[in-house]
């Protein structure tokens, strides 16, 4: 069939084209065509004359199948509408234009899925570009640019595909000619493994081809990018610089216009003070506009005059003396957390571990597990470990006393509205854990506690307890020996939305101080997952706090700012504003909730000329210079590697000498995934799962059991009608009680909350836990 002078087929940029036999009929057979391969789609001729006028068949490479025979023939389809059974001169031959056939498909293939989303990503940002926009111009550019790039790259994966493919081939008769022996088919294996070897360079020397080409266009656009880049920073630190130099002259002139108002009449002062209020409202120099962009912004704060700071306070400001005093304690330097007893000190410490094992490598397909548990509750999807990091909610709980420090510092305040300050801080520091963390914590087992005592170190010991199951709930307790105590419980309500996941922590904090009696409580904000299925999972926190002094009446409001494509504020921004019970802001709060927070002192507020977009009139506070309250750890050396934990975190799961047979360090799967053996983790976290249901079934047949009972000794009769009465559906049927937390009402917030009964620390002096349940 093959001809001594038949060409070989050649390349020419993105078209292919040669002689290859076609399958015609029965009676003719195979007869010579002569193919071209262009843009994704494969047409032949009876001669090469005839590419000028006359087609004889097209067939697109972007849904077709390619398939090969033998080692000449091949198999092009689109689905039975068009088949082309090809021949090839030779092994080789064929094998070119396999390759070459394979890399058209993918890249057509692309080239389609571009066309079908172009509408969607395109168009609402990118609008036709008018003659004589340079911009547009040269963005179509770029994107081109990146389009032909990323062809070329996926050319490259093609390619290493096939030399894999092939490799393998070549590796298998190899393999055969060394077992075989000198006999009459030794030749025929030779000819073989060398037609192979031919195969592997061909396709070896289309991936050098492939891979000078993207060097090369690469190398062309690298320097125009470059130079574009320089062009935009250079831009960009020009309008900087005219913007500051206009807010300062701004400035200058408004001082100067303050000025020659003080030397007028009282009457034209009063007249010009209004004026002034305005714009000191648009200063553009030292101002922090407090809001998301999407919102009408709640207040401005501006520098308060200093003439103004040292005039008599209770003519300008209003604050009493008292509230300068607080503001002196404010700015001392940190307060030192081991002013303890000499005999403290002297105790060494223990040393606690630094490092875990390094989180393993293991993909898995999230889609193929989240697509049927759409709307479900989260704590109800049996999940693998694959999600999850080695800890348990009851210690994710716990690290909320990363920055403990905080309350430290609170117990000492001389000034309630100082201690607000802290206390509104250490509310927002327990957020700074999760910026990096997107793994999911273990849900505990219905009486899983884990207890944390960091008495010696910190002054404090915490316990947790899970006391309910379905809704999950956690009772937390903290009492430290420096003057306060922090109590908690916390339900987890979590919805998975298809690309995001919402998790609403339900529940009060309540922190007391001994000093004062003071009593503040505070809820936590919403927590979103965003990238589930598709991207780079990163979390967001959203919502308002309201921390509230309930013996003093002071309140301090808190207002997460959701992040915003568009917003050109700082991401993850917090504000917030220190109030007394009669309304006044004494200090305004502002700060990102993964890297710090400042305070401000109030000096004046008032009302700004300018109305929001919403109507409402913006309340401008003049304040003093912002001084940090609290700012994150640095993030460890090689935390990606250990799950992104902190100091804290990292001992967490550290076993320790007379720990309770519930506390969660005990937990197997949890163990066995921090050692990373994820397969086993998984078997035992089915085993435990199942355990936990079963005991939960036998609760339930005990508390039925008892209810019969008590309605048999009553003398009630039992039809099938009362087993349907919805009086009885909603009674509890689960008996399961808390071990070290009682139920009650709270007498602040009339709330139904576990709290501590205590004994447990007592328990574990002694050593016995016989009343512990078997959960592990």
């Amino acid at each position: 069939m093959s001809e001594p002078k038949t060409p070989t087929p050649t390349p020419a940029g993105d078209t292919y084209k040669g002689w290859v036999f076609k399958w015609t009929n029965y009676i003719k057979g195979y007869q010579r065509r002569w193919f071209v391969l262009s843009n994704g789609l494969l047409s032949y001729y009876r001669t090469q004359a005839e590419m000028g006028h006359t087609c004889r068949g097209t067939i697109n490479l972007a849904t077709a199948t390619i398939t090969v025979d033998d080692a000449c023939n091949f198999v092009i389809s689109n689905g039975g509408a068009q088949t082309y059974h090809l021949k090839a001169s030779c092994e080789v031959e064929r094998q070119r234009w396999i390759t070459a056939l394979e890399l058209a498909k993918a890249k057509a293939a692309r080239m389609q899925a571009e066309s079908d989303d172009s509408g969607d990503d395109f168009s609402p940002s990118s609008p036709p570009a008018a003659p004589g926009q340079g911009g547009a111009s040269q963005n179509s550019e770029v994107q081109s640019a990146l389009r032909t790039l990323g062809s070329k790259v996926e050319d490259l994966s093609t390619c290493n595909d096939l030399i894999s493919k092939h490799g393998s081939a070549l590796q298998r008769s190899l393999s055969e000619l060394d077992s075989l022996r000198l006999t009459g088919e030794a030749g025929d294996k030779i000819r073989q493994v060398t037609e192979r070897a031919t195969l592997f360079r061909i396709t070896s020397n289309a991936m050098i081809n492939a891979c000078r080409d993207f060097l090369a266009l690469a190398q062309a656009h690298s320097k125009r990018w470059q130079k574009a880049l320089q062009a935009e920073r250079d831009q960009r630190v020009r309008l900087e610089e005219t913007l500051e130099q206009l807010a300062k002259q701004h400035n200058h002139l408004e001082r100067a216009f303050r000025g020659a108002s003080q030397s007028n009449t009282a009457t034209d002062s009063k007249s010009a003070s209004g004026p002034g209020k305005g714009e000191a409202s648009d200063e553009d120099d030292d101002n922090e506009f407090f809001d998301a962009m999407e919102e009408a912004p709640e207040f401005i704060t501006v520098p308060a005059d200093p003439q103004l700071h040292k005039r008599s306070s209770s003519n300008v400001s209003g604050f009493n003396s008292e509230m300068c005093a607080d503001d002196q304690s404010l700015n001392e330097e940190p307060l030192a957390m081991n002013q303890e007893s000499p005999s403290q000190e002297l105790v060494p410490l223990k040393k606690r571990r630094t490092r875990i094992p390094d989180k393993p490598n293991y993909s898995l397909n999230l889609w193929s597990i989240m697509k049927n548990c759409i709307g479900k509750e989260l704590s109800k999807i049996p999940m693998p470990v694959n999600f999850n990091e080695p800890i348990s909610m009851l210690q994710r709980l716990s690290e909320d006393l990363e920055y403990h420090e905080l309350l430290d510092k609170a117990a000492k305040c001389q000034s309630t509205l100082e201690q607000m300050c802290y206390v509104a801080a250490f509310s927002v520091s327990s957020y700074s854990t999760t910026v990096h963390r997107t793994g999911k914590p273990f849900n505990p087992l219905l009486g899983e506690t884990f207890e944390l005592d960091r008495r010696r170190e910190s002054g404090y010991r915490s316990l947790c307890e899970q006391v309910s199951h379905h809704p999950p709930a956690a009772a937390h307790h903290v009492i430290s020996d420096r003057g306060w105590t922090l109590r908690q419980e916390i339900t987890v309500a979590s919805k998975f939305r298809g690309k995001y996941l919402s998790i609403m922590p339900l529940g009060t904090i309540h922190a007391i101080f001994e000093k004062g009696n003071n009593h503040y409580t505070w809820k936590k904000v919403t927590t979103t997952v965003h990238n589930i299925i598709v991207g780079k999972l990163w979390i967001d926190q959203s919502g308002e706090i309201d921390v509230v002094n309930h013996t003093t009446g002071d309140r301090c409001h808190l207002k997460f700012a959701p992040y915003s494509y568009f917003s050109r504020d700082v991401a993850r921004k917090v504000t917030g504003v220190v109030m007394d019970k009669d309304g006044k802001a004494h200090y305004v709060l502002s700060g990102t909730w993964d890297e710090k927070m400042e305070f401000s002192r109030v000096m004046q507020s008032s009302r700004g000329g300018e109305n929001g977009t919403e109507g409402k009139q913006k309340t401008v506070y003049q304040t003093l210079k912002a001084r940090e309250v609290w700012r994150k750890n640095p993030i460890l050396d090689g935390a990606e590697s250990m799950y992104f934990f902190t100091a804290l975190a990292l001992t967490l799961n550290e076993p320790e000498e007379g720990m309770a047979p519930t506390d969660s360090r005990r937990r197997p799967d949890q163990r066995l995934m921090e050692d990373g053996r994820w397969e086993e983790a998984n078997a035992e976290k089915q085993r435990l799962e199942e355990k936990q249901r079963i005991a939960r079934r036998e609760r339930e047949r005990e508390a039925a059991s008892q209810r019969t009972s008590s309605q048999s000794e009553e003398g009630e009769t039992i039809d099938e009608d009362s087993l349907t009465d919805p009086s009885l559906k909603s009674a509890p049927h689960d008996s399961y009680r808390a071990l070290w937390f009682d139920r009650c009402e709270d007498k602040i917030t009339g709330e139904q909350v576990h709290i501590y009964k205590g004994g447990y620390w007592e328990t574990k002096d002694r050593g016995t836990w016989e009343g512990c349940p078997d959960i592990f």
